[in-house]
């Protein structure tokens, strides 16, 4: 199995304070390998580093998909369950990447997302969805289940029986319905999907990034605790970010009648 990074499989670039990653691998619609997740991990790393960047937005660069799922001629390559471990060990590495990533992320869906792709989805804070896209968990229809986070992720971000007749059936649902069970924020025309997702990034960009930060941590991480450890842990973040020189900014210009200037610190 390659274990190096496809040059180009994934381009970054940046427009002020947003970040911009695209998947760059439309021959094979994205598909996941170990060298495109690998690409993956290191482009997000890049510009999460990026002390100009504040929010980053992720995309396909072919509008015929996100991602389109595994790699499946490379799964079925019978080198068996050492290979299969080998990838599902990186899946995990890199999808956890996003989710923790410490700006928060946006989700630009242009094409395809099944598979490993909508797992990836459920890993990034913000999504929006171009009209008549289609996005799924086939991988019961392979005689497998979504084994990227999928069965995990997705029962905490829809109701149980929700969760179980995506998953079950493995039937891909549209646009419209993905906004109807709350797996996406907005659904858009595709021309006005890269416009839309920017001014988006913009707004959030615009907020402080320490409590942003902060937020995001309280959030994740008091998902998975028992509320009175939740609350505790969100005291304190709180108290993290009151002595914060954003928050005193923030209460500044509240009081002073004019928008904040927030430096990330």
């Amino acid at each position: 199995m390659p274990t190096s990074p496809t040059a180009e499989a994934v381009l970054t670039h940046t427009e002020g304070a947003v970040g911009v990653l695209r998947f760059n691998r439309g021959e094979s619609l994205n598909t996941l390998d170990v060298p495109m997740l690998l690409a993956m991990e290191q482009a997000l790393g890049r510009l999460e580093s990026d002390p100009e960047v504040r929010v980053i937005v992720i995309t396909g660069a072919d509008e015929r998909a996100f991602v389109a799922g595994g790699d499946i001629k490379d799964l079925n390559s019978r080198q068996g369950l050492a290979h299969y471990n080998e990838f599902g060990a990186v899946v995990e590495r890199v999808f956890r990447r996003f989710e923790r990533c410490a700006k928060p992320t946006i989700a630009a869906v242009n094409g395809w997302a099944l598979g490993g792709g909508m797992e990836l989805l459920l890993c990034i804070d913000l999504r929006l969805i171009a009209e008549g896209v289609r996005i799924g968990l086939p991988e019961i229809k392979l005689g497998l289940f979504p084994g990227g986070g999928g069965s995990q992720r997705l029962m905490r971000q829809l109701p149980l029986c929700q969760a179980k007749m995506l998953m079950f059936t493995g039937e891909a649902i549209d646009a419209s319905e993905a906004l109807r069970l709350g797996l996406v924020n907005m659904v858009v025309p595709l021309d006005q999907l890269v416009k839309e997702s920017m001014t988006l990034a913009n707004r959030v960009a615009e907020k402080s990034p320490v409590a942003l930060r902060m937020l995001r941590k309280s959030m994740l991480h008091g998902a998975d605790m028992a509320m009175d450890a939740a609350l505790e842990y969100e005291r304190a973040m709180i108290s993290l970010v009151f002595d914060s020189a954003d928050a005193h900014e923030g209460l500044d210009s509240f009081l002073e009648k004019r928008a904040p200037r927030f430096s990330g610190t």
